[in-house]
């Protein structure tokens, strides 16, 4: 990629598009080898689910993926009000020295984990208040994500499809409203669940990518890592490459008709 093209996160560069998160893997050895293949440099912890101090006498993921090379992205995966997930992100906060930058996530059913946007709305307003800086996982409603930039978010996350599915990019209309009115990074949050699924969500014109279960999920996880790094660079090529328009009819030739030597008699 060009690495006058980066991703600028509240006031932050990154040269990859591509983050991910530290879940579902074998162990924390796996993880790392993962998240070296994708080249991501944000990587996302659930604070509830995974040990980054909190338990002394457990393995720490901070000792495979150090703050000192990676930019820990907290979040409130498994926290279902406002409450919780504001309290979650304080821990973070304390157990990071002060870290401000974290992603918020209110989930509205155990089942399919669609967001609780009343709940999410909540947390953010709370957050941001206090000084954190909230990238906010939420529907694909243009409404709400021009609601959470109000606030202060500095990005947002709408699903491509429901989380761990794969189902990929459901409603790339709506997405591309969101991106057509955001000032603030949009990163597809949720759904993708192979290569393809990247590229079209990159070439629709999203910032970034998270994910986890397509990578951590699947037979050959660092493999599989190594192909999502090279769909988001393509994907975000071919975005500002800017493609051909479509046509139903009117095919132009490859090879112009004009100026065509005539064959001798």
């Amino acid at each position: 990629m060009n690495h006058a093209d980066t991703l600028d996160i509240a006031g932050r560069q990154y040269h990859s598009r591509l983050l991910v998160g530290t879940g579902k893997y074998k162990d924390f050895e796996e993880t790392r080898q993962a998240i070296d293949a994708s080249g991501a440099e944000i990587v996302t912890v659930a604070i509830r689910r995974t040990n980054i101090g909190q338990n002394s006498n457990e393995p720490n993921l901070l000792d495979f993926l150090p703050p000192s090379k990676f930019t820990i992205l907290p979040n409130t995966a498994g926290c279902f009000t406002a409450d919780d997930a504001v309290r979650t992100l304080r821990l973070a906060r304390e157990l990071l020295d002060g870290h401000d930058l974290v992603k918020l996530e209110v989930l509205g059913d155990k089942d399919n984990l669609f967001p609780n946007m009343p709940e999410t709305l909540d947390a953010a307003r709370t957050l941001v208040k206090d000084g954190f800086k909230v990238m906010v996982y939420c529907t694909d409603d243009p409404i709400q994500c021009r609601m959470l930039e109000d606030i202060g978010c500095v990005a947002v996350m709408p699903l491509a499809s429901l989380i761990g599915s794969g189902m990929g990019i459901l409603n790339p209309w709506n997405l591309r409203l969101i991106i057509d009115q955001a000032t603030v990074p949009v990163l597809v949050d949720a759904g993708v669940g192979t290569a393809s699924d990247a590229a079209v969500a990159m070439e629709l014109g999203c910032d970034a990518i998270l994910m986890n279960t397509a990578i951590a999920g699947a037979r050959n996880p660092i493999l599989m890592a190594s192909a999502m790094k090279k769909a988001v660079e393509a994907g975000r090529e071919a975005f500002l490459a800017g493609r051909v328009p479509r046509k139903l009819y009117s095919a132009d030739p490859s090879s112009p008709a004009e100026g065509l030597l005539e064959p001798r008699k």
